[in-house]
């Protein structure tokens, strides 16, 4: 599956299973409805020049293959303080008025996803996604690294590598990279480019050739 590309109106949901009377009213009042005033966001990405200059230094080769690659080999939303995970942080950081219970679960709050511009009211529609997917970075040299490292790039919050998204389009993105995947918020193209170069620059990831044409393109219209 995959995700549509063109400019989407912002929306917000509730649990996707909400009573239809509920969905209709929600529907009705989406129109007026924009990206909260203060969204919170990861860690800023490097400029547009830098990102280019940064690009520029990456090794281009083709990818590795996923043989002996596993999720659980980049150990994920591990423990970051008292009862909060990865996954908890991140919803936190990235939403607005998050109230969280004795476990650190998240049980109020929206979470506005700039890949689509939907807004979520419940956390369990929001997935965490590692900018540079697990899978990719396998291919791109991640397969050479220990445990301790991959489980630092999994759990990332210093970084622009951990987000806050609509979960199925996290899922349509999948291990994509951006030559076959990019938001489909045109305006927010540039700011994902730059993230992912920031990432693959500061772990020396290798790019393969059409994954740095499109980000090349991308980079020189910010």
């Amino acid at each position: 599956m995959s995700a549509a590309i063109g400019t989407r109106t912002p929306r917000v949901y509730a649990r996707r299973t909400a009573v239809l009377a509920a969905a209709a009213a929600l529907a009705a009042g989406a129109a007026l409805i924009t990206a909260p005033a203060a969204v919170a966001a990861p860690p800023a990405p490097v400029d547009a020049a830098t990102a280019r200059t940064y690009l520029g230094q990456l090794t281009v080769q083709a990818e590795g293959s996923l043989t002996g690659y596993s999720r659980a080999k980049f150990p994920h939303w591990i423990t970051q303080s008292g009862t909060c995970n990865t996954r908890e942080v991140v919803l936190k950081r990235d939403g607005v008025n998050v109230t969280t219970d004795s476990s650190c679960a998240a049980t109020g709050g929206s979470w506005y996803s700039p890949y689509d511009g939907a807004t979520w009211t419940a956390a369990s529609d929001v997935d965490i996604d590692h900018i540079v997917p697990l899978a990719e970075a396998w291919r791109s040299g991640a397969n050479n690294w220990t445990t301790p490292q991959r489980q630092g790039f999994a759990n990332d919050l210093t970084r622009p590598q951990l987000i806050a998204v609509t979960d199925n389009v996290n899922q349509a993105k999948g291990d994509k990279d951006p030559a076959k995947w990019l938001p489909s918020q045109t305006s927010y193209r540039c700011t994902y480019a730059r993230m992912w170069v920031d990432v693959k620059h500061y772990y020396k990831l290798t790019v393969d050739s059409a994954e740095k044409s499109a980000l090349q393109g991308i980079l020189n219209s910010c």
